[in-house]
């Protein structure tokens, strides 16, 4: 999918009859249409610089090596030896080192090849050339091969050669994708929003692109053109155009005195698995430079972080798929059994499929043991089940209060990704504490869904499981779930699945 400008879309939007500005002052009726016509677009998620040019380290310093490793084992025939293999391991890490220290690993330089070709060969050159002389000067000369490390410079660099032009093609037409921009929402339609986005664009390659002007004002003081992008709604309507589709970066452009204001906004933003900055370049305020962080050279304050994200998200997704996949096959027994005593005991599927709410609020289907009667199963949870419910089977209340139903979940993590080992736990979409929707009792109840859901959670092993009765329980689970997504880790998972089953040990509150 190529990327999108607003623009196009606002340019199609008007050959539809939406007119691009209204008629009156004030007039918004033309915003919720295009936002929808944006959030209507498949759009890929945008790919992290972060682990790209991590990956192209480790690749290029793999590459190194291995030639080198590879022309040793060609030349002289034989395993190298313990001070041919550190050179074998230094050359690369030298090369990737300097490379790192002149900018060659960032995504400008992977996308112009031809110029940037001659630099990095010139670094190359120069490892080798200071590796002979140290060789020299070490008098080693009879401890190495000339022959070898002059075959391995030179299948090296071609390697290396071969290896940045495929990833400078690759890298344009991902970048043609737009799979490198942040999609960016602006929040604020005053000057300082005009600056803003004057500043970004005047950069060029700063990886943002604008969707479009969000404003916590909805009459004539906010207009409905903002430098060229249009005022697609309100704070409420961003989060909206969040829930439907991808989005990466909000920045705000109000003014920081106006506290209040960003607070409030803040307060409705803060759910979404996002990150959220706030200008800074036209602030009279002068902090710090290290109090900054940029987009391009443009100032801005951190004020909420993605969670998990970058190589954080990759190492979750390894855990979750190595980790799982072991679970599944070392549990297969267990849940053979379970699924030929379900059959056993009532008519109906093995499985229960339900929706249930996913990561950023989408629904998901999740696989469950069926602990119900089949007529009397409840898929939207409507009613929760109680001490000796009626409609659950005898082997339903067995499964149940040993959590067992929940194996087939792991189809979810292994196959289906939409579901991690640990997690916030992924609620029906009309679960109740108290007879009240968990979103109406718990403030900022959907900044759970930050994070993909989990089998487990550090609220299931707190004794924070079953029954919701009362709002307390949700309360209590919430506070987990956001403390566990604040403290994220791999060795928090690791912790919280080693405590599971003693955890569900306790089956007081499960049903």
């Amino acid at each position: 999918m190529s990327s999108i400008d607003i623009r196009d879309l606002i340019q199609a939007a008007a050959s539809a009859g939406l007119e691009k500005a209204p008629a009156r002052s004030g007039d918004q009726a033309s915003a919720p249409r295009v936002a929808e016509t944006m959030a209507g677009v498949p759009v890929a998620g945008a790919l992290s610089p972060i682990v790209l040019t991590g990956s192209v380290r480790l690749v290029e310093f793999a590459l190194l090596a291995l030639c080198g490793l590879v022309v040793h084992q060609l030349y002289l025939g034989r395993p190298p030896l313990a001070l041919e293999v550190s050179v074998i391991f230094a050359l690369p890490a030298a090369t990737v080192g300097l490379f790192e220290t002149v900018r060659l690993y960032a995504l400008q330089a992977f996308r112009r090849f031809v110029r940037e070709a001659f630099r990095m060969l010139l670094i190359y050159a120069g490892v080798f050339i200071a590796a002979f002389t140290l060789i020299f000067l070490l008098k080693l000369g009879d401890e190495f091969s000339r022959f070898w490390l002059l075959a391995w410079f030179a299948v090296g660099g071609v390697a290396l050669a071969i290896e940045r032009s495929a990833l400078s093609s690759v890298m344009s037409a991902m970048t043609r994708d737009g799979r490198f921009d942040r999609r960016t929402a602006i929040v604020g339609s005053g000057d300082a929003a005009v600056a803003m986005i004057e500043a970004l664009e005047a950069q060029g390659e700063t990886g943002v692109r604008i969707v479009g002007v969000f404003d916590d004002r909805g009459d004539s003081r906010a207009p409905d053109i903002v430098a060229g992008y249009p005022k697609l709604g309100t704070i409420d309507d961003l989060v909206d155009y969040a829930r439907l589709t991808h989005l990466d970066l909000v920045i705000f452009t109000v003014p920081i005195s106006a506290e209040g204001r960003i607070l409030q906004m803040l307060s409705k933003l803060w759910v979404l698995p996002i990150d959220i900055r706030l200008a800074a370049h036209a602030s009279k305020l002068r902090l710090r430079p290290r109090a900054y962080s940029y987009i391009g050279n443009v100032p801005v304050l951190d004020v909420f972080d993605r969670p998990i994200a970058d190589w954080d998200l990759v190492l979750k997704w390894l855990f979750d798929k190595i980790v799982g996949a072991l679970l599944l096959i070392a549990l297969s027994p267990v849940m053979l059994a379970t699924a030929i005593a379900i059959k056993l005991d009532s008519r109906g599927p093995i499985f229960f499929r339900q929706n249930r709410y996913g990561f950023n609020n989408e629904l998901i289907e999740v696989f469950k043991f069926r602990s119900m009667y089949v007529e009397q199963s409840d898929a939207p949870a409507s009613k929760l089940v109680t001490k000796d419910d009626p409609r659950v089977t005898r082997v339903g209340r067995f499964i149940r209060k040993t959590s067992l139903d929940e194996l087939p979940q792991l189809i979810n993590v292994v196959f289906k990704g939409n579901l991690s080992l640990v997690g916030p736990r992924p609620h029906a979409v009309q679960a109740k504490a108290a007879d009240q929707l968990y979103d109406k009792v718990v403030d900022g109840y959907f900044a759970r869904h930050k994070v993909k859901p989990g089998i487990t959670g550090w609220a299931q092993i707190n004794g924070w499981r079953g029954e919701t009765d009362t709002q307390e329980k949700i309360q209590r689970r919430v506070e987990h779930d956001l403390y566990y997504i604040e403290n994220w880790s791999v060795f928090f998972d690791l912790q919280i699945l080693a405590m599971t089953p003693f955890a569900l040990l306790k089956t007081e509150n499960a049903y």
